[in-house]
């Protein structure tokens, strides 16, 4: 993996002023309609530490997805409401966030909050505030109706989409089914080695399976049998891609214990680098 060299300011300015035109009508519309920061209950965590800059204005905040999940989802603790947290949108929630926030930080120029925001596609146009979400356990959701449309509307406005953590055919069937009704008609496809996102921070040529936490345990990098890394995508007509799919890895795990000296410090190193090229990816095209 290479760090390539850009000029930071330059990407970042007409990275912003592109985003800018995408998604508001001037940069005070774009504050004004952004919800506040906000908090729920995880499925892991409860009280984890607020970074004391918490309400410091920036640039760039790490969006993650809030959806309904599946009847019967494995994450969901019996009876909760998506809406109020404690659903598998939760998982790594906000450890992971606050992670990779801190790594943004120190590996490019882009002013990063030190705290995440969730996303709800019901808050009105409030997911127009933010070009890039992040969403996990994908194979647990399952999107409405008017969810899916606002969802299709931000993406071919020029959002960009991160899933990941799902894992073998049962989960993927479950992704596909919400996805579909997102992007009907657009074929998702193993995104090659050349493309862009791949080398717009680091050169990713080496990518491996990254596992989450229960390798420690368990030497296996694999939550099912024979389910190898997949890095899939859906594009738009122009190439632009959309959707980026980490799909039989568990990158948000690499970043809720990149601080843990068990986890193998490979694969946080590995998911981190992804992570940037996904969001440098998303600011610049």
């Amino acid at each position: 993996m290479v760090l390539r060299p850009y000029s930071w300011p330059g990407i970042l300015t007409a990275a912003g002023c592109a985003l800018l035109t995408v998604f508001a009508a001037s940069p005070s519309d774009l504050v004004n309609r952004a919800e506040p920061f906000r908090e729920y209950p995880g499925i892991e965590y409860n009280d984890f530490p607020l970074p004391s800059d918490y309400a410091e204005k920036t640039e760039w905040a790490f969006a993650r997805l809030m959806y309904p999940s599946i009847p019967g989802a494995r994450y969901d603790r019996w009876g909760s409401d998506w809406h109020k947290g404690l659903t598998a949108w939760t998982q790594d929630y906000p450890r992971a966030d606050r992670h990779f926030s801190r790594a943004i930080r120190r590996l490019t120029r882009l002013h990063v909050r030190s705290v995440e925001q969730p996303v709800s596609l019901e808050d009105g146009d409030d997911v127009f505030n933010w070009p890039w979400i992040y969403a996990v356990q994908t194979g647990q959701w399952n999107l409405t109706d008017a969810q899916a449309g606002k969802f299709r509307e931000y993406l071919l406005r020029g959002g960009f989409f991160m899933c990941d953590d799902f894992w073998g055919e049962r989960e993927w069937a479950i992704f596909l089914a919400s996805m579909n009704r997102v992007l009907p008609g657009r074929p998702v496809v193993d995104i090659p080695g050349n493309d862009p996102i791949f080398h717009t921070v680091f050169d990713l040529d080496d990518r491996y399976q990254v596992p989450g936490q229960r390798v420690v345990r368990t030497g296996s990098t694999e939550k099912c049998f024979n389910c190898p890394a997949r890095w899939r995508g859906i594009y738009d007509e122009k190439g632009r891609l959309l959707v980026a799919m980490t799909y039989q890895s568990d990158l948000g795990d690499s970043w809720e214990w990149a601080d843990d000296p068990n986890y193998p410090e490979k694969y946080s190193a590995l998911g981190i680098r992804i992570g940037v090229n996904y969001i440098l990816y998303a600011m610049t095209h």
